[in-house]
């Protein structure tokens, strides 16, 4: 069993989380996005920014996507296992909701899947990147944290649906 190592307190994850609602309003202000999260990981991050977020917002709409499986490195290919509505993008400004960056493979086939319903405007936030592991090239247009590369778990993200009710963000090594 690993052992979990505190990496981001409960108060740092409310401070990114402030402060990225705080950008996202400031440059939504006379706006209404579409948020779009990425299942499952992103749903404890996306819940805690709407709340935060004083711009109203459109909708919320999920996707899911898989590349890990019970493994704790990507397998290289990604599953779109449950995508958009179709045209619920079309025409608006879209933001991505994405716990972490980690290959790019996920998140660049989410940004494709949202990119072919042609919206007016397209931006990524991520509470977290692991630029070290990035196999595709993603720009994120808000970000929490950059991490090192450590395997992570809580506050949504999981190892095999394990350690996803954690209130806090810890690195789990043997």
């Amino acid at each position: 069993m690993a052992n979990k190592v505190l990496l981001i307190s409960q108060q740092e994850i409310a401070d990114l989380v402030k402060r990225l609602a705080y950008e996202l309003d400031r440059d939504y202000r006379d706006r209404t996005p579409v948020l779009v999260g990425v299942l499952k990981g992103s749903f404890v991050f996306l819940a805690d920014l709407i709340r935060q977020m004083q711009t109203p917002i459109r909708n919320i709409e999920l996707m899911r996507l898989s590349s890990y499986g019970s493994a704790t490195v990507s397998s290289g290919e990604v599953k779109m296992l449950m995508g958009l509505t179709l045209g619920v993008a079309t025409h608006q400004d879209v933001i991505l909701i994405e716990d972490i960056v980690d290959t790019g493979l996920s998140t660049s086939t989410a940004l494709q899947a949202i990119q072919i319903q042609n919206p007016a405007s397209l931006k990524l936030c991520a509470l977290l990147s692991k630029p070290s592991r990035r196999q595709v090239s993603v720009e994120i247009d808000y970000l929490g944290v950059t991490i090192g590369d450590r395997f992570v778990v809580g506050y949504g993200i999981d190892m095999d649906e394990q350690y996803r009710q954690l209130p806090a963000i810890y690195a789990l090594e043997d």
